[in-house]
């Protein structure tokens, strides 16, 4: 089902709005991602509050440390029993691996894990700025074929790297895509977009939305409106 390939992301530090939104969503999206914000006030009890709503859990605490103390966050996450989580490509080969090793011994508790590339509110010159003198495009790819080459899950990727990542790295490798916003959504502070139906079309298995589904007047409708755009 189209709904399926949807994570609202629940950005608050609000637990009770937060669980509203959980219930109010319930089969009108494929889950929810937790981030930062939303982990760092309410932890793993608020976590395992959303969680009992039903929801599939998506952590994205996006861990970038040391290989031993990244191989004990992802096995706390798997703990909580969440079906995704996020590292950093950039935090290295020992580091991935760490990451999805432990990850595989959690068994059937086992969370996928996706390593985050570029983040979507990076533009060329902001990456020029952290000393990093390459194309968007090939910093991507590079760290993509890293996560890969160390048995991560998928990559968390802008939706205008789908189809070179589909292209170099084929078929069977998760690509999640946030940056993504309706027509009739306002872009916030992403600076590389794309509508819904345009990254499924290009390849996205999961798209990450936020802001044009948890501040619409009508959230439900808000979820609906945007499966029923990939779907036609």
């Amino acid at each position: 089902m189209t709904a399926e390939r949807i994570f609202c992301a629940v950005d608050t530090t609000d637990l009770e709005a937060a669980i509203s939104l959980a219930e109010l969503l319930k089969g009108e999206v494929g889950g929810l991602k937790l981030g930062n914000e939303f982990f760092t006030a309410h932890g793993p009890a608020g976590l395992a509050r959303i969680a009992a709503t039903g929801h599939q859990i998506f952590l994205d605490l996006k861990f970038h440390d040391i290989p031993n103390t990244v191989a004990g966050a992802v096995r706390a996450a798997a703990a909580l029993r969440v079906s995704m989580l996020t590292v950093h490509a950039s935090g290295g080969p020992e580091m991935l691996r760490a990451a999805t090793e432990t990850a595989a011994a959690a068994g059937e508790a086992r969370p996928l894990i996706l390593a985050v590339t570029v983040l979507t509110s990076i533009d060329a010159d902001d990456l020029s700025a952290v000393g990093q003198q390459v194309p968007i495009a090939s910093q991507v790819t590079r760290l993509a074929a890293l996560a890969k080459a160390n048995s991560a899950d998928g990559v968390v990727c802008s939706p205008h790297e789908i189809t070179q990542l589909r292209a170099s790295l084929g078929t069977g490798f998760r690509l999640v895509v946030p940056g993504v916003r309706p027509d009739w959504a306002a872009s916030d502070d992403q600076k590389r977009v794309m509508t819904p139906a345009q990254a499924v079309a290009a390849g996205a298995d999961d798209l990450v939305i936020g802001r044009p589904i948890t501040r619409a007047p009508d959230p439900v409708g808000a979820a609906r409106r945007i499966a029923s755009e990939i779907e036609a």
